[in-house]
């Protein structure tokens, strides 16, 4: 197929690849706006549909590595076609979820194991589909459709529980698995050798128990601790079970690495080519994404608590706040290419990290507790620029580092690059605002003249492992039904307010410093368009 011939489609190609990555990452940010309601709909708890959210984002970290080899030997277009209909039998399943035990099977395990073999064929579909000069805004594009899904997605959850039902997202997944189904027809795929090696089986249960043990740490580090456990935490040998995890899951990575030499010292075909790794543009596209979504889903994660606990928005307009960030984002990933196509992607990377940096200070530095939800506006046009700038950029960065026939391990080591990077930005967000919030509010609390100095060690006692970050109507709800009077009530309202803002401060200043700390590791983007 010429050129010529690929052009009239690529339109085509992009809307459905770009469809499918906008499904898989539209999931959980539409279900952190719903999780009350999801959780007395299902009869469990706020924790259980937490716990859910926790297995989609370690099942699809587990196995995409794995996804991606297969997609090379069975095809790009069948494994993205066969990726569709499990996610889609998932949303399915979850959508008729009667309670936590089906929603899990279909939500976290049908959906992330689809999503496992979506994701990297999205990688190699756009290189077979899309010529090298159109690259770059075709890769800018689809990571600009999977932040936009986490943008919106709150507004979508908010509209959908507030006016019908949670599980009318997932029912309208279903429908757009079944168009996206029907346009692959059009996707163009490369050939598959007729003779292929069987899957390296031992390889990929190392890779996945490696990455699964590690990002299952991280993301219960929250609630255990990094390094110290927290009180009435589990521990081991006196540890918080994140740092063992941790551990653990590098030992057996570096087994897998043991491994992989040695399948190829053997002449057969491992799951990942370790000298790939050898390759400076290759690694620095993926140590780019990571920083990325670090610091994108640490933001995900701060910026909605600002503005629907903190400032008491509904789930409508803290979606609705959150869409400046959509709009500079697709203009950046999709402009840059289009206007720009010879820029250096290096500068560009660096003009983003330095956009996001600028972003993310201004906003943090314009929070005070008379501040009101449109301080958030300007901060999030630089946030959302950098990241579109970012992305932009690195698809095409990565998947041009290596040989055609590798595209598909660059697919599935990308998206475990991303995942990665999700998950410590997530987790990293968390841990510092709670540690802060915690520590303002004790500190102002024994401080606080208006409350008893018994009141103030009860507190200090039963917050040890960590203060809630909530409301304050919920708290005062709390408080009187504690029978609290109200004096020291309206001093812990108080206290609470800023407690509040100091966690966002923290947490938000450790996502500028990591965005300021990527430009270290740029000097590995090439300076030259692929």
């Amino acid at each position: 197929m010429t050129t010529d011939q690929k052009v009239p489609t690529t339109g085509l190609v992009l809307l459905t690849l770009g469809s499918g990555q906008f499904l898989m990452t539209l999931d959980s940010s539409v279900m952190n706006v719903s999780i009350a309601t999801v959780a007395a709909d299902v009869g469990t708890t706020v924790t259980g549909i937490q716990t859910a959210i926790t297995l989609y984002t370690l099942v699809m970290a587990m196995s995409m590595i794995t996804g991606g080899k297969i997609g090379s030997m069975i095809g790009r277009r069948r494994a993205f076609a066969i990726g569709c209909v499990i996610y889609g039998a998932g949303s399915l399943t979850t959508a008729l979820a009667p309670n936590l035990t089906v929603l899990i099977i279909g939500w976290s395990f049908l959906e992330g194991i689809g999503a496992a073999l979506i994701l990297p064929a999205i990688v190699a579909l756009v290189a077979g589909n899309v010529p090298p000069e159109g690259r770059p805004r075709a890769y800018g594009l689809i990571m600009a459709a999977g932040a936009i899904a986490i943008a919106i997605g709150p507004l979508i959850g908010g509209l959908a529980t507030t006016y019908f039902s949670w599980r009318w997202v997932f029912v309208g997944e279903v429908l757009i698995v079944i168009a996206i189904l029907a346009l692959s027809r059009r996707i163009h795929d490369a050939p598959v050798e007729a003779e292929q090696p069987p899957l390296d089986l031992v390889g990929s249960t190392l890779s996945a128990s490696g990455l699964g043990l590690a990002v299952f740490g991280v993301l219960r580090s929250s609630e255990w601790g990094w390094v110290i456990p927290k009180v009435n935490g589990p521990s081991i040998v006196g540890l918080s079970p994140t740092i063992v995890l941790i551990l653990l899951g590098t030992v057996i990575l570096w087994l897998f690495g043991v491994w992989e030499r040695r399948v190829e010292k053997r002449g057969g075909e491992p799951l990942v080519r370790l000298a790939m790794f050898g390759n400076r543009e290759f690694t620095g596209g993926l140590t780019m994404f990571f920083f990325q979504f670090l610091v994108q889903a640490g933001l995900f994660f701060t910026i909605p608590l600002y503005l629907s606990v903190a400032l008491g928005l509904s789930a409508i307009d803290t979606g609705l706040r959150i869409m400046p960030l959509s709009i500079t984002l697709l203009l950046a990933a999709a402009g840059i290419p289009k206007f720009f196509p010879d820029v250096s992607p290096r500068r560009v990377v660096r003009v983003g990290l330095l956009s996001m940096f600028a972003g993310i200070v201004s906003l943090f530095t314009s929070m005070d507790v008379d501040a009101g939800a449109e301080i958030v506006t300007i901060p999030l046009l630089f946030a959302g620029f950098g990241i579109g700038a970012l992305a932009s950029q690195l698809g095409s960065v990565t998947v041009s580092a290596v040989p055609p026939e590798e595209t598909v391990e660059v697919g599935g080591l990308q998206n475990t690059a991303t995942n990665l990077g999700a998950s410590i930005g997530t987790a990293l967000a968390g841990s510092l605002l709670i540690a802060a919030l915690t520590a303002s509010f004790l500190a102002g609390i024994e401080e606080n003249p208006d409350v008893p100095p018994e009141v103030a060690a009860q507190a200090t006692v039963e917050l040890a492992g960590g203060a809630p970050f909530i409301s304050n109507a919920d708290l005062e709800d709390a408080l009187t039904q504690a029978g609290v009077s109200s004096e020291v009530t309206q001093a812990a309202l108080d206290e609470n307010t800023e407690a509040r803002l100091d966690g966002l401060r923290v947490a938000l200043a450790a996502l500028a410093l990591i965005a300021l700390l990527g430009l270290f590791f740029s000097g590995r983007i090439p300076t030259e368009q692929p």
